[in-house]
């Protein structure tokens, strides 16, 4: 309640100038009043010879803050002071402040002549000093011009706050975020900082309309996996993400984020969602992005909510390694395994296999033709096997240019070679053996050399057949057909 003066209690003056001095002496802070007469009179004399910029004027020349440093004189100081300084009287502090205030002080006592220049009463900065023994301390330094004073500055009271340990502090946080950058900007992986609030808003929406399969879900509503593809929110990615995305800055990648996340990727978002769904906030699965030069760049992602951001997945670190290279290796060893590296067609592991599904799915009627490379071993013993390889590569080329889905053509041996028709009958068998004669016919024109020739049998299954026993048919065919072509050529010898 307020205080209400009576005739028999008149107020009395709460503080005398004992008690003035007893709150300077034994604050807990460090007080320093001092005489700034000499800076006044100082800065009067460079005002008379034109100085407006006082800033420029010191930085010019660093000797003048010195200057204005020893012009500066201390009257008193309190216990803490000393105590603050490890000097055990005021002489022994007075008669040794250039130990005291040195090196990065007069940066920061220039700050202070500039505000007290600029007509403030009051001037504040952080800045260095040394204690007697020469321990460093970082001070938080607040001084104001005492009232009545404003014309002389004679009086000036500056307080010196310990924030030595604040500021080791500070230069911790500091060095363990730098560190904690440098980790991120450097780290040999893409790493992607990301917002997922929207998506986990999104998802609440549709559980609280009573969905429970989510997966059905999104059968039924793949727009849904879309939407929230672009409720994504990217914060942040390091440098290393720039080199495998080929953007040039950070800007230019969020801005093209559509062209990174498109097509087959959709897929292993949607499995992303429904783990999310399903309370897996730690994920690792391999999934398809894009770099903005249109190439693909198969990762393996791992997928993060951060601790303490599981409520509402505001914070998520998504860990991308370049896995492209390994999948093509793993594609090619596929390949390898299914193809045949000198025509670029089926091989015989995949026609056994292909061989076994037909007898099995069918469609049936099912047409096989068997094809034997005419004239092979001779080009071998006569030219070599570089020039064999060269006819092989060709038939290979004929053969594969006559291929169309669900048609399929494989070597499977050093000169046979066999097209499986799925879904086709005698007519189907015998088009395609006129097709490969007239692109042999092409062939031979365009190639020089030993000419192109097959030797070609066709059979057809039905249902209820065995696909081997057609193979076996067209294989008797094909060596009717090598049986006629050798003796016309024999013919042609005899008659030359």
């Amino acid at each position: 309640m307020p205080y209400i003066a009576s005739a028999d209690h008149a107020p009395q003056d709460l503080a005398t100038p004992s008690d003035d001095a007893d709150m300077f002496e034994l604050a807990p802070v460090s007080l320093w009043l001092e005489d700034f007469s000499g800076v006044r009179a100082l800065f009067d004399e460079w005002r008379a010879q034109g100085v407006t910029d006082l800033r420029t004027f010191l930085q010019s020349n660093p000797p003048r803050v010195a200057e204005c440093a020893s012009r500066i004189r201390v009257i008193k100081v309190n216990h803490k002071t000393l105590a603050l300084f490890d000097a055990t009287d005021f002489g022994e502090l007075t008669g040794n402040l250039a130990a005291v205030f040195r090196d990065d002080m007069l940066k920061t006592h220039l700050e202070e002549l500039c505000q007290l220049w600029s007509g403030q009463s009051h001037f504040m900065s952080q800045t260095v000093n040394y204690t007697l023994g020469g321990r460093r301390l970082d001070v938080l330094l607040k001084g104001t011009v005492l009232p009545g004073h404003e014309a002389r500055w004679d009086r000036v009271l500056v307080s010196v706050e310990d924030i030595t340990e604040l500021e080791r502090t500070r230069q911790r946080i500091a060095h363990a975020e730098q560190y904690a950058r440098g980790l991120f900007e450097h780290s040999p992986v893409s790493l992607w900082v990301e917002d997922f609030t929207a998506v986990k808003r999104l998802l609440d929406e549709v559980r609280a309309q009573g969905i429970v399969d989510f997966r059905v879900f999104t059968d039924v509503h793949p727009e849904f996996v879309e939407r929230c593809m672009q409720e994504i929110h990217v914060l942040d990615v390091n440098q290393h993400t720039l080199e495998m995305f080929a953007a040039p800055d950070k800007h230019t990648l969020l801005a093209r984020l559509p062209d990174v996340f498109r097509d087959d990727m959709r897929p292993h978002f949607r499995e992303q969602l429904i783990d999310l769904w399903e309370g897996k906030l730690f994920q690792q699965r391999e999934v398809l992005n894009y770099s903005l030069d249109a190439n693909e760049v198969h990762v393996h992602l791992q997928f993060s909510v951060l601790p303490g951001h599981e409520r509402d997945w505001d914070l998520v670190l998504v860990a991308l390694t370049d896995i492209t290279a390994r999948k093509k290796a793993e594609a090619y060893l596929e390949y390898l395994g299914k193809h045949d590296v000198l025509t670029k067609l089926r091989n015989r592991s995949f026609y056994v296999d292909e061989l076994n599904r037909l007898e099995r799915k069918g469609p049936y009627p099912v047409t096989v033709v068997m094809a034997d490379l005419n004239g092979l071993k001779r080009v071998n013993d006569q030219l070599g096997h570089a020039a064999g390889d060269a006819l092989l590569r060709r038939a290979g080329e004929v053969l594969s240019k006559a291929m169309e889905m669900p048609f399929v053509a494989a070597r499977i041996g050093g000169d046979e070679f066999a097209i499986l028709m799925p879904g086709t009958d005698e007519r189907g068998g015998v088009a395609m053996i006129e097709t490969v004669r007239k692109l042999v016919e092409l062939n031979n024109q365009f190639y020089p050399g030993s000419p192109l020739s097959f030797s070609m049998g066709a059979a057809t299954v039905l249902r209820g057949e065995r696909v081997e026993a057609g193979v076996q048919r067209a294989d008797l065919l094909m060596y009717e057909d090598k049986r006629a072509i050798y003796a016309e050529e024999q013919t042609r010898a005899r008659n030359a």
